[in-house]
């Protein structure tokens, strides 16, 4: 999480976040529909922060009841309040499910998953100490030619499922 958010910061390139629910963690799904919650009724910028603090303790939650207490003090901390039903209409759960659906479509299996994608191709990242260069690599695809980049794609060497 911090490393990502450095490099979009530092290059100046956009950050699209996706959940992924990692089966193991019981709660993760949970934890997506908070942070969905915070950034579509309250702030995006405090869903982000929720996200980057929950990342930082998910060694501290191994449960439901972890996950709650978590969250509760989180919106104290911020002057707000769990509500009782998070998603009365269910379309925050389902946007979660787009995002699992088109994780497995990918053939995602594990998480983090990075993907720093251009127009026409895209690397998965799998290791954050090779975040910057895979970022260098697809700059310097986005400044090919065009034609050099058609002839290019069929060649690549990033991952495809």
């Amino acid at each position: 999480f911090p490393f990502v958010h450095a490099a979009a910061g530092q290059y100046k390139i956009p950050l699209v976040e996706y959940d992924f629910l990692i089966p193991g963690h019981i709660w993760s799904h949970q934890a997506a529909l908070y942070a969905r919650y915070l950034r579509d009724k309250v702030s995006p910028d405090l869903a982000t922060d929720y996200r980057r603090q929950v990342f930082a303790a998910q060694y501290r939650i191994a449960s439901q009841d972890d996950l709650m207490n978590f969250t509760k003090q989180f919106f104290a901390q911020h002057g707000k309040q769990v509500p009782f039903v998070v998603d009365p209409t269910g379309q925050l759960d389902r946007e979660v499910q787009a995002d699992v659906d088109l994780g497995k479509k990918m053939g995602l299996q594990f998480t983090p998953t990075i993907i720093i994608a251009t127009p026409h191709r895209w690397i998965q990242v799998k290791d954050v100490s090779q975040l910057d260069a895979a970022i260098d690599q697809a700059k310097s695809w986005v400044a090919e030619p065009a034609t050099a980049t058609a002839s290019a794609h069929k060649t690549s060497t990033a991952p495809h499922k």
